[in-house]
C-alpha cells in the first residue's frame, strides 16, 4: 500500500530531498504543500480529502478540516505547539497527533537571553545610534542587579533561569501549576504570585502554552502593574499577550521596551506600529533556529509519521 502524505511544515520543507528515501522505503508518497507561513481552514479544505498523513507547521487544523479528511490517520506537528489543532475533533475522528516535545527548549532560551543582555546593555540601540553618526552613551545596568521574572516553569522557562542563574540576577517565577520543591531549589528561583512577578521583573519573559488559562494573560491590567523601566519578552505564542495593550503600554511608558519572537498575527502586518517602535525588538518567529534540533525534529516527525500510518500508535 502506498501512503499519500501532505508536507506542509515550512522549516522542513527545504531539507526535503535529504529524506525522501525514508518516505520511499516506507512507500510513502509525499506532495508539497504551497505554504509560506501557514495553511488556513479554507487552504486545507481544498485538499486535505486526499491525504492519509501530514507532517505541518502552525496550520489551521479546524474541525471543518477533519470532517473534510476522511482519510486521515496522522497528523504531526513539526514542533511543539499544537494551539492552532482542534485537539477534540481529531480524537472524534480518529486522527493521531504527534509533536516533538521540547524540541527547541535550547535556541528558545538562547533567544530569550539574548534579548535581556540586548536591551541590559543597550547594544542595539548603541548600534542604531554609532551608524546614524551619534556618539552617545547609554546608561545600562547588568543582569546581575536586575530582577528576572519568569511565567511558566516548564521546560524552556527552566531552561532560561538556569542560564540567567550564573549572571547573578534575583530569578522569581510563577505557575499553574505546583513545581517540584526540588527543582526550584536546583533553579535557585523564588516561587511566587503571578502579580509579584509582574510587579518586581525587571524583565520578564513569559513562556507557557497558549491556551484557554494564558490568552491575553498579559493585558492591560498586566502592563499597569508592571515597572515602568521594565521589558517584556515573548517568544511563546503571539496571543498570549494582548498586542494592542502592549502597544498602547510602549506608547505611554507603562513599561520601557519588548523583546518579540512571535505576535498574536503573523506574519506581522506591515502596519503595525511594533514596525516602527524603538523600544522592541522584532524577530520572525524564528527563536527555534538550531541546526542540531531542526535536524532531531525532521528525524522525530517522519519517525512518528512512519509509526502512526502502519500501526496507528506514535
Amino acid at each position: 500500500m502506498t501512503w499519500k502524505v501532505l508536507i506542509s511544515a515550512p522549516y522542513l520543507l527545504p531539507f526535503i530531498d535529504e529524506y525522501r528515501p525514508s518516505f520511499e522505503e516506507n512507500d510513502i508518497e509525499i506532495t508539497i504543500a504551497d505554504v509560506e507561513e501557514r495553511l488556513e481552514e479554507a487552504d486545507l479544505l481544498k485538499v486535505i480529502g486526499a491525504y492519509d498523513g501530514i507532517i505541518a507547521g502552525d496550520d489551521r487544523f479546524t474541525a471543518r478540516v477533519f470532517e473534510a479528511a476522511p482519510k486521515l490517520k496522522a497528523l504531526i506537528k513539526w514542533g511543539t505547539g499544537i494551539d492552532s489543532y482542534d485537539q477534540e475533533a481529531a480524537a472524534r475522528h480518529g486522527v493521531v497527533i504527534g509533536r516533538t516535545i521540547d524540541a527547541f527548549t535550547e535556541p528558545v532560551s538562547d533567544t530569550i537571553m539574548g534579548l535581556f543582555l540586548c536591551f541590559a546593555r543597550n547594544l542595539p540601540f548603541m548600534d542604531r545610534q554609532m551608524k546614524a553618526g551619534t556618539w552617545q552613551k547609554i546608561r545600562g545596568r547588568t543582569l546581575g542587579e536586575s530582577t528576572i521574572g519568569v511565567i511558566g516553569i516548564g521546560a524552556t522557562g527552566s531552561a532560561v533561569l538556569r542560564k540567567a542563574k550564573p549572571f547573578g540576577a534575583t530569578l522569581i517565577g510563577c505557575d499553574i501549576r505546583e513545581v517540584h520543591p526540588g527543582h526550584v531549589r536546583t533553579l535557585g528561583v523564588e516561587m511566587t504570585s503571578f502579580e509579584d512577578v509582574l510587579e518586581r521583573s525587571d524583565y520578564l519573559t513569559v513562556n507557557c502554552d497558549l491556551n484557554e488559562t494564558s490568552y491575553h494573560l498579559l493585558n492591560a491590567a498586566a502592563f499597569k502593574r508592571m515597572k515602568n523601566d521594565s521589558v517584556l519578552v515573548n517568544a511563546a505564542r503571539g496571543p498570549i499577550v494582548d498586542e494592542q495593550a502592549l502597544i498602547e503600554a510602549l506608547e505611554t511608558g507603562e513599561i520601557a521596551g519588548a523583546g518579540l519572537d512571535v505576535f498574536e498575527h503573523e506574519p506581522l502586518p506591515a502596519g503595525s506600529p511594533l514596525r516602527r517602535m524603538d523600544n522592541v525588538l522584532i524577530a520572525p518567529h524564528n527563536s527555534n533556529s538550531s541546526r542540531k534540533a531542526w535536524d532531531a525534529v525532521h528525524r522525530n516527525s517522519i519517525r512518528m509519521l512512519v509509526n502512526v500510518l502502519k500501526t496507528g500508535r506514535l
